[in-house]
């Protein structure tokens, strides 16, 4: 079956057996769509009532009242789809579900019409769409797939050739667990809802926890939802939520679930009425290493991007296919070097520029006469070697005279790596490392295929250079801030690794890392750029 980018799910399933049918589903449309999948909910839609042999007219959507099964339902959703297909982004559409009153009751009167009285255009344009429903005489199957399409095509901006799929149907085994499942008649219970509701979270790197939260707080919000969204470090972490007067409700899951009530206690103070506290399960991680959480979270998805390709390297057609060289930086302090090492030990060749600026001050050499010539002769050892404590002094302070150091000794420096370099490639070695703190500063990026940043929170790299070189927290910290902004490195990585954790996590990411370099460079081989 051909595979598609993005796909709309149409699940038809009634509520209370929808949990068991969500794996199988996920699992099937896995095979069908690569990338996005929206899921519609449409519970008891019959396909098969329309034209030709059901004779009815062609079904549309339905208002879906928000229960406290279809909250369940989302949820489960999300989870399994975390579990069943974690490379697919799933998202739950809301368009259908609104809250109104039983007949009789005052409050909010039942919507007329179509929830889509103009198809509804979605961010990536739906090439397929698939259902569980399932025909009972095979003979409709035909029917049932053109009925398909005109219910997706009369609710969504589809692609101008969408295929319609039914996904296989359900084992016997599942239908007689559905069959079990099912409760008395009427037992559904409307989920309670509110006019103004706000939820609160990092909701960087969106996943299948962050989508839950959201779409439970669309389904309890009948006016006005607030979202809080923490980008860095808030100076109010209250912010609008302890001021509101409008706001009924907070959703919060259950590690968060103090937050909101220092919610309630500031806003008691304030002398507002406290917030109903709606409490969300977390979604387990089932693909979790021991370093990480239990729960799906994004420090954990984060920690998966470790040792892969974030972006793909800039043409480096000027630079000979072999060695491949990676130029690896990083701040003091970010474990650096010791990437190096392991990646030493699994084949690479290590150039350490911190050795070659050693190198280049060496009595008699280009930058050794240039460098007195410039700071002074009073630079000099007994020995004639140059008092490198003495010519940092000199420098410190002055990004003038900085740069007049630099402008002498990062070019001998470049010189020593391009030489190296070829020696490793008159050796026939595949992978030159080049380790270099100042490899973007010094503009060396253009001699390297890639670049791969280590990075480190702040305090760990302050307590590391601490405890190396023994000096105090202030010059540590110095140290850091004058060095090119670790954010600044991210932005032009092609990979980017941590030493955060225990050596074996270490490791472990830099396997990765060289395994999928090693992919990257076959690749490159096997397809040669075209010659003008």
């Amino acid at each position: 079956m051909s595979m598609f980018s993005t796909g709309v799910l149409v699940l038809t399933a009634p509520l209370h057996t929808l949990p068991l049918r969500i794996p199988p589903v996920l699992s099937s449309a896995a095979r069908v769509v690569k990338h996005t999948l929206y899921v519609h909910l449409h519970p008891g839609l019959n396909l098969a009532a329309a034209g030709g042999g059901g004779g009815g007219p062609q079904p549309r959507p339905v208002f879906i009242q928000p229960m406290a099964e279809l909250s369940t339902a989302i949820s489960r959703l999300y989870s399994n789809a975390a579990d069943v297909c974690g490379h697919l982004d799933v998202r739950v559409l809301l368009t259908n579900v609104r809250a109104v009153q039983p007949p009789g009751r005052s409050g909010t009167p039942a919507p007329s019409g179509s929830p889509f009285p103009a198809p509804q255009p979605l961010s990536r344009t739906p090439e397929v769409v698939l259902t569980d429903y399932a025909p009972q005489d095979p003979e409709q199957s035909s029917l049932v797939r053109h009925c398909l399409r005109g219910y997706a095509d009369h609710c969504y901006v589809c692609s101008p050739a969408l295929a319609s799929v039914l996904l296989p149907p359900h084992p016997e085994g599942l239908q007689v667990a559905e069959q079990q499942q099912r409760g008395p008649s009427g037992g559904a219970a409307p989920l309670e809802t509110y006019g103004d509701v706000v939820v609160g979270g990092t909701f960087d790197r969106l996943h299948g926890a962050h989508k839950t939260l959201l779409n439970i707080s669309c389904l309890l919000a009948k006016r006005r939802l607030v979202i809080g969204v923490e980008i860095v470090a808030l100076d109010d972490p209250f912010s609008v939520s302890v001021v509101d007067r409008r706001l009924q409700c907070i959703v919060v899951s259950e590690e968060t679930r103090r937050g909101g009530e220092a919610v309630n206690k500031k806003r008691l103070e304030n002398g507002l009425p406290g917030l109903v506290l709606h409490e969300i399960q977390l979604l387990k991680d089932a693909h979790r290493t021991e370093a990480e959480e239990e729960k799906i979270s994004s420090s954990s998805l984060r920690s998966r991007l470790l040792g892969t390709l974030l972006a793909p390297p800039k043409d480096a057609s000027h630079l000979p296919p072999l060695p491949y060289v990676i130029g690896l930086t990083g701040c003091s302090g970010s474990g650096k070097s010791s990437l190096a090492g392991r990646l030493e030990a699994l084949g690479a060749v290590c150039i350490d520029c911190d050795q070659l600026g050693h190198h280049v001050y060496r009595a008699g050499s280009a930058a050794y006469h240039r460098v007195l010539q410039e700071f002074g002769s009073d630079l000099l050892n007994e020995d004639k070697s140059i008092n490198r404590r003495e010519l940092g002094r000199k420098v410190f302070g002055s990004k003038e005279r900085l740069k007049a150091l630099t402008d002498i000794v990062w070019p001998e420096i470049a010189l020593l790596v391009q030489e190296q370099i070829q020696q490793a490639r008159e050796q026939g070695k595949q992978v030159c490392v080049l380790d270099a703190a100042v490899l973007l500063e010094a503009g060396w990026a253009h001699m390297v295929h890639e670049v791969w940043v280590a990075v480190l929170p702040e305090e760990e790299a302050v307590s590391r250079i601490m405890q190396r070189d023994g000096v105090p927290r202030a010059d540590a910290l110095h140290r850091l801030h004058s060095q090119y902004p670790s954010q600044r490195q991210v932005e032009q990585a092609n990979v980017v690794l941590s030493t955060m954790w225990e050596p074996e996590v270490t490791q472990r990411q830099v396997v990765k890392a060289w395994n999928l370099l090693q992919e990257r460079i076959i690749q490159r081989r096997a397809s040669p750029p075209p010659t003008s």
